[in-house]
């Protein structure tokens, strides 16, 4: 995969293109792994969150007015 840094300059509407560097990719590929890793937790939580819901029998609405 070829990672591009695409530059817009709105002063006189130039588009500059460059490959990335290797620290570039590198910090690129740490970045995208933690946001996958920040997603994944999301999605575990929301579940959770549902899971326990349903025990509960609420809706999501009724837990909301529970805590207000």
């Amino acid at each position: 995969m070829s990672y591009t840094i695409v530059t817009h300059n709105v002063i006189d509407d130039s588009i500059t293109e460059r490959n990335m560097t290797a620290e570039e990719i590198a910090a690129r590929k740490a970045e995208e792994a933690l946001w996958e890793e920040e997603e994944t937790e999301r999605k575990s939580k929301a579940a959770r969150k549902a899971a326990l819901l349903d025990r509960l029998g609420l809706t999501e609405d009724d837990a909301k007015l529970l805590v207000s």
